[in-house]
């Protein structure tokens, strides 16, 4: 099977929803997601993007996308965190989730980051299969930390 893997443009967003809305619902988070078609178009698409996106096709459908945004660490230095890798579910297995994992490996050896990072859910036994057949290194040693909007206005509430 053939894919076509390009950067995402703006006509694609409601596409990229589509695909982010789908990773929720078999992520067992259907209402997690509250992100809009603006917000992307926002936070993506203007002068100073907060992220970069590709896109696969097939017959010039988008099927799938990666989602991606510059980091750093400090013992490190650059990083590219891949903040999602969604590929539609009647399109998984097919090759396309490869093409673009490869797209994003190239864009993140061109902008000469020292790391790729990403994370995926414990339970996602097919998705830690496929990373660990690219050679990526499942660490299950760190935690993920969040606070959420509640969580912030309640953290600064307390200082």
């Amino acid at each position: 099977m053939s894919f076509v893997i390009r950067v995402a443009t703006e006509d694609d967003i409601p596409v990229i929803l589509e695909l982010i809305i789908e990773l929720a619902v078999y992520e067992n988070e259907p209402d997690a997601v509250s992100i809009s078609v603006e917000d992307l178009k926002t936070y993506g698409f203007n002068n100073n993007p907060r992220f970069h996106c590709f896109v696969g096709e097939v017959n010039g459908v988008v099927q799938g996308m990666a989602l991606t945004y510059e980091r750093f660490s400090t013992w490190k230095g650059p990083v590219l965190h891949l903040e999602d890798l969604i590929v539609s579910q009647k399109m998984r297995g097919s090759g396309l989730g490869t093409a673009l994992l490869d797209e994003v490996v190239a864009y993140g050896n061109q902008l000469g980051v020292k790391r790729i990072t990403w994370v995926v859910l414990n339970w996602n036994t097919s998705a830690i299969e496929f990373y660990k057949k690219k050679g990526a290194k499942i660490d299950s040693e760190w935690d993920s930390v969040n606070l959420d909007e509640v969580g912030i206005k309640n953290y600064l509430s307390k200082i």
